[in-house]
């Protein structure tokens, strides 16, 4: 059984100019120590698929229209605030894409980091900071006993970063959300906290959904991926079929776009216009106008997910009919 599964998931933001689909019929298993990869660009609805899952959604403007998310047995969309609370913070965590405006500079960083432990598992001030200071040591961060007592602004963003790790992991979950936590970093640093990441997993025996727009960053980390487009998966595969085997255009899109991989002196590859305005219907498929083997039929008729084996499938008529 998996750990957490999510079935035709859609959420739409209700505003003033529209209704924004932002997540439109998303679903997705995961394992027990398993690590998925969520991929795309900016606005495809990566970030907001796990902010639902998390119950983070503002509403309104926000809805969650449909679909479910069970938990080890329990709907996180449709369950008792009280059965929300006893998971999400302890049982579910998540690291914020910037560690500066998700933590509070008013506050002190040893406060916010034993909040979780004083809220979920009931102990003393004293043992929460004891073992506050062995999550910021886990963490890497040097001289914690000095430290714990700093706020955010004394802290440089990877530092910043590796205390939002400490926190998410300080009540050892079964299931770590990172939405884009090495964004804004400089590649040392950047390494320096994809490996921690790995590193706690390890130890904890947890799974992790890990959000980024970078496929690179996902190669080395990640078991499994699943490309997202304008709210929808439009390809998911184990990691290594991924790079080696990528069935839909978008996701050779993608892969082109890698520096690293672009010949040396070539010049470097983009995707051409924009994506899709998802407050108004799409009548076929989203990446059509963007797709250099779009035919006519691409523009009329929404494609679903068709499997190319037991742990492929993707989103594109043309790849289905076998013309391309």
């Amino acid at each position: 059984m998996p750990l957490l599964s999510v079935t035709d998931l859609r959420t739409y933001f209700h505003t003033r100019s529209g209704v924004y689909r932002a997540v439109d019929g998303v679903s997705f298993s995961l394992d027990r120590g398993e690590t998925l990869g969520i991929v795309g660009e900016s606005g495809s609805g990566k970030s907001v698929t796990c902010y639902s899952i998390m119950g983070l959604i503002p509403q309104p403007p926000g809805r969650i229209e449909s679909g479910t998310a069970v938990f080890d047995g329990t709907d996180l969309l449709h369950c008792t605030p009280a059965q929300s609370r006893a998971i999400r913070g302890k049982r579910v965590a998540m690291i914020f894409q910037d560690p500066m405006t998700s933590l509070n500079p008013y506050a002190r960083i040893g406060d916010q980091l034993i909040e979780p432990l004083l809220i979920h598992e009931k102990i003393s001030r004293a043992d929460a900071l004891k073992r506050g200071l062995a999550a910021l040591d886990a963490v890497g961060i040097n001289d914690a006993q000095k430290r714990i007592h700093l706020y955010p602004h004394e802290f440089s963003g990877g530092m910043r970063q590796r205390v939002m790790i400490a926190m998410a992991l300080i009540t050892k979950p079964e299931l770590l959300i990172a939405d884009e936590p090495t964004t804004a970093l400089d590649v040392t640093v950047q390494a320096q906290i994809l490996e921690l990441i790995k590193k706690m997993q390890r130890e904890l025996g947890m799974a992790v959904i890990f959000i980024t727009h970078d496929l690179g960053v996902v190669s080395g980390l990640c078991d499994r991926v699943q490309v997202m487009y304008a709210g929808r998966i439009v390809e998911t595969a184990d990691t290594r079929t991924l790079f080696y085997s990528p069935k839909h255009p978008y996701t050779r899109a993608l892969q082109r776009s890698i520096p690293s991989l672009q010949p040396k002196g070539a010049e470097l590859y983009t995707i051409s216009g924009m994506p899709p305005d998802v407050s108004k219907p799409i009548p076929g498929c989203a990446f059509a106008p963007r797709c250099e083997h779009a035919a006519e039929r691409c523009t009329t008729t929404v494609p679903a997910l068709a499997a190319v084996n037991a742990t492929h499938a993707q989103a594109c008529l043309r790849v289905q009919a076998g013309e391309i």
